[in-house]
């Protein structure tokens, strides 16, 4: 019952909007760590948004939120009794908004796209109790064109830090795990103009529970903090101040996991995240959500999951300097394969 929330129960938390809680996509979890033994696994993501504007110019002329796709990948491998390292490949944020062609002149745009590598240590103190610790590379690149400026950015990368600490039951599957993600700040150079643009991705915290309460049923969820208040993306050029959120997000989860069979289990969670008010960004014209989800993972003979699910999010209306969108929402699909070695 441990495995559950790495499978089907799991897969979709970190298949999420990218206009929820900013511009948060993964979660930026670090569970293939609390896998046993040596493991890895690959998974992709699928989200359809439609965030639409019932205002004028916008009213009626589709989503201005465009599809995205993500892809991670983790390898854990334990080196002793007491030591294991994994290594994980995610895509933690991003956007892709484009505004329809109402005619007039430009469109506007954004798309922004991340990619990073956590190099994550895991030290076991005793039965219950572990730390881990590590570092994560953030490599980002983007465009945007407001109509009056225009840019494509090269790609650049920044460091930051990873800790937390895990206490363990495992008699019951009982586990909570609090990691801290330290901020990274990138600096991406203008290619179409000779501009910089500094870019600031919030520092999180990530808690992670989950604990057998009956016979093969488990229940987990995840709350997560992230700092998007103090996050600014400025262009040193005329664009200035592109992107700084009021108000940090607070993202919650909760599920129900059951093993029907010794190869069969299936879930069902809840997610939610508090619309803050004010005014949105016209790159993420959205202001919090709910959202449900199902999911299932499958154990062949030879001890690989495949594992996978559909998430339906309601997306929270929003006010942003391009319109009132309302009525919004987004479905995900998602699948992963692991397996142990």
């Amino acid at each position: 019952m441990k495995k559950f929330v790495a499978g089907g129960a799991a897969l979709l938390m970190s298949t999420t909007l990218a206009h929820a809680g900013g511009l948060d996509r993964s979660g930026q979890g670090i569970g293939a760590i609390f896998e046993d033994g040596n493991y890895a696994e690959f998974s992709f993501g699928y989200v359809m948004p439609s965030v639409t504007a019932s205002s004028a110019p916008y009213a009626g002329e589709g989503s201005v939120a465009q599809p995205y796709s993500s892809i991670g990948f983790a390898m854990r491998t334990q080196v002793n009794d007491n030591v294991a390292f994994a290594l994980i490949v995610d895509q933690p944020f991003g956007a892709a908004i484009e505004y329809p062609d109402i005619g007039g002149g430009a469109v506007p745009m954004a798309s922004v796209e991340t990619m990073s590598i956590t190099a994550l240590g895991q030290y076991q103190i005793n039965e219950r109790v572990s730390a881990h610790a590590g570092v994560r590379m953030l490599n980002g690149s983007g465009s945007i064109d407001l109509g009056a400026f225009a840019n494509d950015y090269s790609s650049g990368s920044g460091v930051g830090y990873v800790v937390g600490g895990a206490y363990e039951i495992p008699d019951i599957a009982l586990r909570v795990a609090l990691t801290y993600s330290s901020a990274i700040s990138l600096e991406l150079d203008g290619i179409t103009v000779p501009t910089t643009l500094t870019a600031d991705f919030p520092q999180s915290v990530n808690l992670d529970f989950q604990t057998g309460i009956a016979a093969d049923t488990l229940l987990f969820g995840s709350i997560r903090w992230a700092d998007w208040s103090a996050v600014t993306v400025t262009d040193s050029g005329p664009a200035g101040e592109l992107y700084a959120p009021d108000s940090d997000s607070i993202t919650y989860n909760i599920g129900v996991g059951r093993r029907f069979s010794d190869s069969f289990a299936g879930s069902v969670s809840l997610g939610y995240e508090k619309a803050q008010g004010g005014l949105a960004s016209a790159l993420a014209p959205t202001d919090g959500y709910f959202s449900i989800q199902v999911g299932g993972a499958y154990t062949m003979d030879n001890g690989v999951e495949i594992s996978g699910g559909i998430r339906y999010i309601n997306v929270g209306d929003a006010t942003a300097p391009t319109g009132v969108f309302e009525d919004n929402s987004a479905i995900g699909v998602g699948v992963k394969v692991g397996m142990s070695f």
